[in-house]
Parts: C-alpha cells; structure tokens; sequence
C-alpha cells in the first residue's frame, strides 16, 4: 500500500509539473516569443561556427579507407568535429586493435592545433610536455579539415607501417572534401 501511495503522489507531481510548464508557455504571446528571437539573433555575443556533416565526414572517412586498401594497409580512420567529438570512425578489415584509439587521437591532435600531427612532432623538441595534454597523440596521421583557414574537423589514421603513410591516407580524406 505504501509503495502505491507513492507512486501516486509522484504521477500527481509530474502532471501537475507537465501541466504548469504546458500553461507558461501557453500564455506567453506570440509578439513577445518573436521579439526574444530578434533580440538573440542581433546578440553580438553569438557566434557561427561551421562543422562538417555526418554525410561528409562519411564521405572523408571513406575516401581515406579506400587511398589505404589501394596501397594494401589495413587502418582505422576517424573523423572528430570542431571540438574533438567524434563524427564517424571507420575501421578497415584487419586493421589493430590499437588503431582505433589512436586515428581518434591523431584526428582531435591535429584539429585541436590546425596542423597535420607530422608537423606537431616537430613542435616537441622545444616543448616535450605537450605530448602530456590529455587526448593527444604526436604521431604523424593526422590531418586538419579547415574552413576559411580556420579548423572545423580533424581526420586521423592509424594502423600503416609508417606514420607517413597515415598521413598521406589522412590527406585523401581531406582532398575528397573539396570535390
């Protein structure tokens, strides 16, 4: 019995909460709604920013996989958004199983710093504790996607013999987003 009447007082909140939010927002009048979104939409304090879609990130990954099977590497390419989310990630037939943690490091590196990551290695001579920055890694395979020069996605492979071949495979996947 005690379990019931808690249950029914839960529902009775919730209904009550449902109906109060419902209400509110029912008896805000339509010129007010309109005049709260001009006022944000002329807000100086926004800004636009621009990502890739999950079409096109598709379209990369797939590009940087099949550069990989002509040459007959067995990789893992990822492609992460603005902020080093994942968008898609690709592991080709027989490609490690370090491969996957890796291309998603490799592709967060190089967008986090608008760089290819063959690039970044070279930055660790002058400053080494780099590489201790959560979420990276400092191996070639890495490629920046960029709009208007600025960084918008990162793609990152990992499981060929060479981080240059990585890298190279990385930057198919960039070139088919011009296409």
């Amino acid at each position: 019995m005690k379990k019931t009447l808690i249950g029914a007082a839960t529902a009775a909140v919730v209904a009550a909460g449902t109906f109060g939010a419902v209400s509110a927002g029912a008896s805000t009048p339509a010129a007010e709604a309109r005049a709260a979104v001009a006022a944000d939409a002329s807000d100086r304090n926004l800004q636009q920013s621009t990502h890739l879609t999950v079409e096109a990130a598709t379209k990369a990954a797939q590009a940087t996989l099949k550069a990989a099977e002509k040459e007959n590497q067995r990789v893992t390419v990822a492609v992460v958004d603005r902020n080093g989310n994942t968008i898609v990630t690709l592991r080709g037939d027989g490609a490690g199983p370090q491969s996957y943690e890796s291309a998603e490091k490799k592709a967060y590196t190089a967008v986090s710093w608008n760089a290819p990551t063959s690039e970044l290695v070279k930055r660790l001579e002058q400053a080494p504790n780099l590489k201790d920055i959560p979420g990276t890694l400092f191996l070639a395979g890495g490629a920046p996607v960029t709009a208007g020069g600025a960084p918008i996605a990162g793609i990152g492979v990992a499981g060929a013999p060479s981080g240059a071949l990585d890298e190279k495979f990385a930057q198919a996947g960039v070139a088919a987003l011009g296409n």
